[in-house]
């Protein structure tokens, strides 16, 4: 099965690559890899704003991650031109603005991590990845990730 079918069944349509905030790029490919740019969470269009542990809780936190991989896999798209052509995502590193007390960033980040595991399957899907705690995130938002993946040249 293709992505772009996995995509369809899974009720996902791709976002056009958002604007960036600051003095970025949205991606850079060097070689077979390709480095994507943190992506903040959104709901219905605007920023997420929240912290876990204080005003959001595991669940919302993991649907917001969810919603910053549908955006990565836009940008990712955007990226490369054909998603059938990523062989590895290669890693995530996910920050979650995080109540002092609030431990739960590495369960969180499974809403973007379980994402790319059912859009690209067990083998091309699995990766390492980092989960952080910060203090805040860029606009408030409750997460932040980035991405890279690995194509075929």
């Amino acid at each position: 099965m293709s992505v772009y079918d996995k995509l369809q069944e899974l009720g996902i349509s791709l976002p056009p690559v958002a604007v960036p905030a600051a003095a970025y790029v949205p991606f850079v490919q060097t070689g077979s890899l390709v480095f994507l740019s943190g992506h903040i969470a959104k709901k219905d269009g605007k920023v997420w704003v929240g912290q876990l542990g204080t005003d959001m809780d595991t669940a919302q936190g993991q649907a917001a991650a969810r919603a910053v991989a549908i955006d990565l896999l836009g940008t990712l798209h955007a990226a490369v031109g054909d998603l059938n052509k990523i062989t590895r995502i290669v890693k995530l590193m996910s920050l979650v603005n995080s109540a002092p007390s609030f431990t739960e960033q590495h369960l969180v980040t499974n809403g973007a991590s379980e994402l790319f595991a059912a859009v690209f399957g067990a083998a091309k899907g699995a990766h390492a990845r980092s989960a952080f705690g910060t203090a805040q995130n860029p606009m408030g938002t409750c997460v932040e990730i980035d991405l890279v993946a690995e194509i075929a040249v």
